[in-house]
């Protein structure tokens, strides 16, 4: 039973967190609520980062240019998730760095429209993470470099959900608000099973070095957020879930390029 339990959080995970479409008997019952299906991001952001993960590795195969690969391979990624996280980035960006105080920050977020802030913060994300995957590219084998993708998925959903956790809302109607928070339990077996994803990806692959590496600044990077946001805005809102989400798995694939 707990197994079924959490096959079927998995999948609710997978169709929340990507346009992967999953049996509608996965729903059965389903109130809405995301507090316990939070326990199973990590296991969905690995296998929503398998399909990009086998672009990069055929095109890799194929000779293309490294760089060129890793952007077909975000490119991927975003058509996968819809943007999802990459549209929280941008909110949360331009709402922090355009907004006079909390709550015209929040004005702001509610915004559809993006702004320099927003537009700035996609470009690099983009960038950063097609850089470093270009960079692990050139360090490793393409199947290593493939399994970077996947492996930074896990932390970055993990890292999503602690920062959920950790803050109360920062408004009562928004849809992290309605879609409830991750208690306690379900905190926790998203960190471990995150990490724990990515050391069975990432160790045998790439070494211990590079686990570690990509381990503390996927933590540190969230931490930094999370403290950041809590000063700003005194709670979460699902931009900033997105935007945890998007720094945490830049940081940690930057992280593997660099202890390569």
């Amino acid at each position: 039973m707990i197994i079924k339990a959490y096959a079927i959080d998995t999948a609710r995970a997978v169709a929340f967190l990507s346009r992967i479409p999953m049996p509608s008997f996965v729903f059965a019952g389903d109130d809405g609520k995301l507090g316990r299906t939070a326990r199973a991001f990590p296991l969905a952001g690995l296998l929503i980062g398998i399909i990009p993960a086998a672009i990069f590795l055929m095109m890799l195969g194929l000779r293309a240019d490294r760089l060129m690969s890793a952007l077909v391979a975000i490119a991927a990624l975003t058509v996968i998730t819809g943007a999802l996280h990459e549209d929280g980035l941008a909110d949360a960006a331009d709402g922090i760095g355009g907004g006079r105080d909390r709550d015209h920050a929040l004005v702001i977020m509610k915004d559809s429209r993006i702004g320099s802030y927003g537009a700035i913060a996609l470009i690099l994300s983009i960038a950063l993470r097609a850089a470093a995957l270009a960079a692990i590219a050139r360090e490793a084998s393409a199947f290593e470099a493939a399994l970077a993708i996947p492996a930074a998925a896990c932390l970055g959903r993990a890292a999503l959900v602690w920062h959920w956790h950790r803050l109360p809302p920062a408004k009562t109607d928004g849809v992290a608000a309605s879609a409830g928070k991750p208690g306690e339990g379900a905190m926790h077996m998203a960190l471990v099973s995150g990490c724990l994803l990515a050391a069975l990806i990432i160790w045998p692959a790439l070494g211990l070095l590079p686990l570690v590496c990509s381990l503390l600044a996927s933590g540190i990077s969230v931490l930094a957020v999370t403290l950041y946001i809590r000063r700003k805005l005194a709670g979460h809102t699902g931009d900033t879930l997105g935007a945890a989400e998007q720094i945490s798995e830049i940081a940690a694939l930057c992280a593997l390029a660099m202890a390569l």
